[in-house]
C-alpha cells in the first residue's frame, strides 16, 4: 500500500477535509481528545467504477459523513472493530468477520476503535445500476437498496473474499495483467455479480429467481449474445437466430423491457466499450482512436467522434490522453 497514498496527516480538520474529498464532506472527532498520537493515513487506487482505499485512523474518533455519494461501499475493518450507524440510524458492530455495505445518498457515522483500520471498496453507482439492468434484462424500477449487515464468515462470502483477494493481487502486483491495463473489466464485473448474488437487497429475489417473463427472457438472452459478439457484425437476423424467436418479437421485447431498439443498445454497448479501452490505454501500447474505434464497428471516424463526444462530453483523443 506504501506506493499508492493519498494522503497523511496528523491535523483532525485536514484528515476530514481529505476524506471528504474521496467520499463525501464529513466530519471527524476524537472520541477521546486526551488520546495522543493522532495519525491519519489513507491510501488506494481506483480502476475504471471500482476503488479499492484504506483508512487508517490510529486512534479511537469518530467520522460522520451526513450524505453519501453516488456509489456504493462495502466497509471491512481489518482488525478491532467500527460501530457503525448508517441509514436509519440502527447501529451495529463491523469487524473482521462482518462488513458494512453502503447505499447511496444515506447518512453514515462510523466509531472507529483504537488500531482499527479499514479497507473500503467503493463501486460507482451508474456502474451497479447498468451491470445488473444487463444482468436482469430490464430497467430498474427503483435505486438499488442493499441491507447494511454483511456476514463474510458465512460460507457463501467465500466467494467474495476470494473476489477481493484477486483485486487486491491485480492492483498492487507490479506485473499482473490490470497493471498493464487489462482485465479490468472482468475484475470489475466479478466483484459487482459477488455483491449482487451474495447480499440481500430489494433486487436479491429477481437476481437469485428466473425470471418467467417471456420479454425478459428474450432480452436477456439477446443481450448475453450481444456482449459475446460485440466486436462482430451483429445483425437483426443473426440475433434472432441466436435467441430463436423473430425480429419483430426481439424488437418489441427490447423496447418493453429497456425502452430502447436492439440496434440503439448495440452502439451503446459499443461507445462503452470503446471509453474503457481508452481509459486503460496504457502509453507503451501505441493504442490510436482509430483503431480502437474501428474494432468495436465504427468505421466512420468524424460520425464515431460526434456520438462519443455527445455520449461522453469529451473527444476520444481528450479520453485517450487522460
Amino acid at each position: 500500500m506504501a506506493e499508492h497514498e493519498i494522503f497523511y496527516s496528523e491535523e483532525l480538520w485536514e484528515a476530514a477535509f481529505m476524506v471528504g474529498k474521496v467520499l463525501s464532506a464529513a466530519t471527524l472527532d476524537l472520541r477521546h481528545p486526551q488520546d495522543p498520537g493522532f495519525a491519519a493515513s489513507l491510501f488506494g487506487v481506483q480502476l475504471r467504477d471500482i476503488s479499492l482505499l484504506y483508512l487508517d485512523l490510529t486512534v479511537a474518533a469518530t467520522l460522520d459523513i451526513p450524505a453519501l455519494g453516488p456509489y456504493f461501499t462495502v466497509c471491512m475493518p481489518t482488525n478491532g472493530r467500527v460501530v457503525c450507524e448508517h441509514g436509519s440510524g440502527v447501529a451495529f458492530e463491523a469487524n473482521t468477520v462482518r462488513a458494512l455495505v453502503t447505499s447511496p445518498g444515506t447518512a453514515l457515522t462510523m466509531h472507529f476503535d483504537h488500531d482499527s483500520p479499514i479497507l473500503l471498496l467503493r463501486i460507482e453507482e451508474q456502474a451497479l445500476l447498468a451491470y445488473l439492468t444487463r444482468l436482469l434484462g430490464r430497467r430498474l424500477p427503483h435505486p438499488i437498496s442493499f441491507e447494511p449487515e454483511f456476514d463474510l464468515a458465512a460460507e457463501p462470502a467465500m466467494r467474495w473474499n476470494t473476489a477481493v483477494q484477486l483485486l487486491h493481487a491485480e492492483v498492487y502486483y507490479p506485473d499482473s495483467l490490470v497493471q498493464h491495463g487489462h482485465g479490468i473489466g472482468a475484475v470489475e464485473e466479478l466483484l459487482m455479480s459477488s455483491l449482487l448474488f451474495l447480499q440481500p437487497s430489494n433486487y436479491h429475489a429477481d437476481i437469485t429467481r428466473p425470471t418467467s417473463s417471456t420479454g425478459r427472457r428474450v432480452v436477456r438472452e439477446a443481450t448475453e449474445f450481444i456482449e459475446a459478439h460485440l466486436g462482430e457484425r451483429i445483425t437483426m437476423d443473426l440475433l434472432a437466430r441466436s435467441v430463436h424467436m423473430s425480429v419483430r418479437s426481439i424488437q418489441q421485447a427490447f423496447r418493453d423491457e429497456l425502452g430502447t431498439s436492439p440496434v440503439a443498445y448495440i452502439r451503446e454497448r459499443r461507445l462503452n466499450r470503446i471509453r474503457d479501452e481508452l481509459t486503460d490505454a496504457m502509453p507503451r501500447d501505441g493504442i490510436t482512436v482509430t483503431a480502437v474505434a474501428e474494432r468495436w464497428g465504427f468505421h466512420h471516424l468524424g460520425s464515431f467522434s460526434v456520438e462519443y463526444r455527445k455520449r461522453w462530453g469529451e473527444s476520444p483523443s481528450e479520453t485517450l490522453r487522460r
